[in-house]
């Protein structure tokens, strides 16, 4: 695998793991009420905790995208 082609497929999963992020954020802001009523019915949680997760998620995945997409796609491009 060349350094163009791995440049390439970092850049488009940064792009599409980005987009996932965005929807994410979307969804819950704009639907956020049904969304938090299938999962109550799942699991016995309040409303602050099931913020609270998916608060800790937007971060967690965030951090993931910079470190594993991001990073190494800069880092090839000052590289290459």
């Amino acid at each position: 695998m060349t350094v163009d082609i791995l440049r390439g497929v970092l850049g488009w999963c940064a792009v599409i793991n980005m987009g996932l992020l965005i929807w994410w954020f979307l969804f819950l802001a704009f639907a956020h009420d049904w969304v938090y009523r299938m999962h109550s019915k799942w699991f016995k949680i309040s409303v602050e905790q099931f913020n609270a997760i998916h608060y800790a998620g937007f971060t967690f995945f965030k951090v993931a995208i910079f470190v594993f997409n991001i990073i190494p796609y800069f880092a090839l491009r000052i590289v290459g």
